[in-house]
């Protein structure tokens, strides 16, 4: 047996049980995880922190750390102007909240990780943003860019940074406080409800542009405001979003359970991990759903989003898994995207054509030469098609999906195995 090459960096990060923090081990970034060892440096050497949260299923995280994190001339870069800190931000929720918060008011609402954020040695935060480039695209900066720049102006304008990290320090301090003795009555529900009308997609359900995350906690409210008004916009505009989404790519159409959002406005291209947080509100979302209307099609759902994590998000030991990669075998989505051939493998000709035609897997595929199975059609009109009764595609479906899902190991949505095995 070959014995794994000694990495060539290690770092601090190496005595973190995170598994993130982990992952980050071995770059020639000088990594400090967040406690009073860093936070005393910043302050003796009056260096800035570059702050760096992520988590490990992340593949822009991912990304980052390939192009600059284990970059030697980036690395250098930053050990030589800042105190370099990683935090997981599912170790460490507090710091991603006030962090992101100060991402999202530096960048007119736009978030997300990995998040990187500049701050004085008083931690207070005067730059930041979300991934960037090695090099100059995609509109902004590359890293090292953005490092020369930062660093240059801490040496002739440091003043200007600390003035602007207390200005946004003052605001967050205001935006988080809790308002002394609030209520949500009434009034607070019917503008809540008011406030996400206005953002709706009347088209593909949804509130904003893309891209588009499964918002379960605000369906929740709606849910709840339609009880008390009866309000049928209100309803429809829960309907709309629950049925865009579980017919979408965004839903596992074969292993069941929802992706963390969608690259597109109408839920096809997922962004493939999934999260524990995000299924779990979301099955309770559709549960609310059917009870509200009564339709078997939000029971199902509900179903097979429990199904999926008792099945893929718990560990052997009963405790839950927090996500899954949208990597896979280093390939973003390759357990979520099929051909027809790779179809025809597992469930032979006949099979293959039925649960193809339902699930659009088609030859040219409809994300990067693959197929992202969604249901744009429905149920009766494609067994019409395939000149079948909707229940016998229905029971064809099952079986397929089945099959599909543990054709190769028991608990993944994969092929990366012989045909036919189980």
């Amino acid at each position: 047996m070959s014995q794994e090459a000694t990495p060539r960096h290690t770092n601090r990060l190496a005595h973190e049980t995170s598994p993130y923090l982990l992952q980050h081990a071995h770059n020639p970034v000088d990594w400090y995880a967040w406690g009073e060892e860093a936070l005393r440096r910043a302050r003796e050497e009056e260096r800035p922190i570059l702050l760096s949260i992520g988590y490990s299923t992340c593949h822009w995280c991912h990304v980052m750390e390939r192009e600059s994190f284990e970059d030697e001339a980036t690395a250098a870069l930053m050990n030589r102007h800042f105190v370099c800190i990683k935090v997981d931000r599912e170790e460490r929720p507090d710091l991603d909240e006030i962090y992101m918060a100060a991402t999202v008011a530096m960048n007119q609402g736009q978030g997300g990780w990995p998040m990187t954020v500049f701050l004085t040695p008083e931690l207070e935060p005067f730059f930041a943003g979300t991934y960037f480039p090695p090099t100059d695209r995609y509109g902004r900066p590359g890293f090292p860019t953005l490092l020369r720049r930062i660093a240059e102006l801490w040496e002739t304008n440091r003043d200007e940074l600390r003035r602007q990290g207390k200005e946004i320090a003052e605001h967050l301090r205001q935006q988080l406080r809790p308002a002394a003795g609030s209520t949500v009555g009434e009034a607070e529900l019917q503008a809540a409800g008011a406030h996400l009308a206005r953002d709706f997609d009347t088209v593909h359900g949804g509130f904003g542009p893309a891209p588009k995350f499964p918002r379960a906690t605000d369906l929740s409210l709606l849910l709840r405001a339609y009880r008390r008004t009866g309000d049928a916009h209100i309803l429809e505009m829960v309907r709309t979003t629950l049925d865009a989404m579980a017919r979408g790519g965004i839903y596992d159409q074969i292993g069941g359970g929802f992706a963390r959002y969608s690259t597109d406005e109408r839920w096809l291209v997922p962004h493939f991990e999934k999260m524990l947080y995000d299924n779990s509100s979301l099955a309770r979302a559709y549960l609310e759903a059917h009870q509200v209307t009564g339709e078997p099609f939000y029971r199902r759902i509900a179903t097979e989003i429990l199904d999926y994590v008792l099945r893929e998000m718990t560990s052997p030991e009963g405790g839950f898994y927090s996500a899954t990669d949208a990597d896979s075998e280093g390939v973003e989505g390759k357990f979520f995207v099929w051909t027809p051939a790779e179809v025809e493998a597992v469930l032979g000709p006949e099979e293959a054509r039925r649960l193809c035609a339902y699930y659009d897997i088609t030859p040219q595929g409809n994300w990067e030469g693959h197929s992202i199975p969604n249901t744009p059609r429905p149920l009766a009109e494609v067994a019409g098609s395939l000149e079948l009764a909707p229940e016998d595609l229905e029971r064809s479906l099952e079986q397929g999906r089945g099959r599909d899902a543990g054709a190769c190991r028991p608990g993944w949505t994969t092929k990366s195995c012989a045909p036919g095995t189980a």
